[in-house]
């Protein structure tokens, strides 16, 4: 595994002194089983986040790994356990998000990016729909939400995928390229939400990580995130 700890880091310590806040905090989210730990222990290069196996979510409660003194990541339980489980992690999700400080009198957001983890193995994105319509688009600007797409050595169920090479082969580079666009496009049609183009990455794989980290660093807001009431 590759060491992510200072990967761009006068970057991220430029844009986020010239932002006014320190460090910038990114909350983790997506669908059960995407990978979000898996993603963050390959960040850390340890196992920093337990992973569940299957269906059973190990992310109950919410926690915050900081790769540098410039960037906290914050892991959170993933949709798609059941309605009553849904309901519990939504409002974990919701409540950090509204999740406050005051400067000079005036509030602002704790969380200053959204990052939703899609499972690029998949098709059905109705959670994933969900997940940004009730829960991130309500909460927080549509500018501070970015979206990723892991495990791309899976996108075609494991096919053209060079082992080699740790790497996808032409045809499977060519899908994750249409995927990208697919997934932006549907989300927009679905939410009215406009993302960044998503990064196909695999977490597993520690595949394209710098592409997932650039696209956190491209997003870093240019100011603190204001909370009105």
């Amino acid at each position: 595994m590759g060491n992510y700890e200072n990967y761009r880091i006068n970057d991220i310590s430029a844009k986020i002194r010239r932002a006014g806040f320190a460090p910038l905090d990114v909350m983790v989210t997506g669908v059960t089983g995407a990978g979000k730990s898996t993603t963050l222990n390959t960040l850390f290069s340890e196992e920093v986040a337990e992973v569940g196996n299957g269906a059973d979510p190990m992310t109950m409660e919410l926690d915050s790994y900081r790769l540098s003194d410039c960037i906290r990541f914050w892991d959170t339980p993933g949709l798609g356990d059941g309605i009553a489980k849904d309901a519990e992690h939504s409002r974990k999700l919701i409540d950090l998000l509204w999740k406050t400080y005051k400067i000079d009198n005036k509030k602002y957001g704790f969380i200053d990016l959204a990052l939703i983890i899609v499972d690029g193995s998949t098709r059905d994105m109705g959670t994933v729909y969900r997940l940004i319509n009730n829960i991130v688009i309500p909460n927080i600007q549509h500018g501070r939400i970015i979206v990723a797409i892991n495990q791309a050595d899976m996108a075609m169920s494991g096919r053209h995928w060079d082992n080699d090479s740790n790497a996808p082969d032409p045809v499977l580079l060519e899908f994750l390229k249409e995927k990208s666009i697919s997934v932006r496009k549907r989300i927009k049609e679905a939410t009215g939400a406009s993302v960044p183009m998503p990064v196909c990455y695999s977490a597993e794989k520690d595949y394209n990580i710098p592409s997932f980290l650039d696209l956190i660093i491209d997003a870093i807001p240019s100011a603190r995130r204001p909370i009105t009431v």
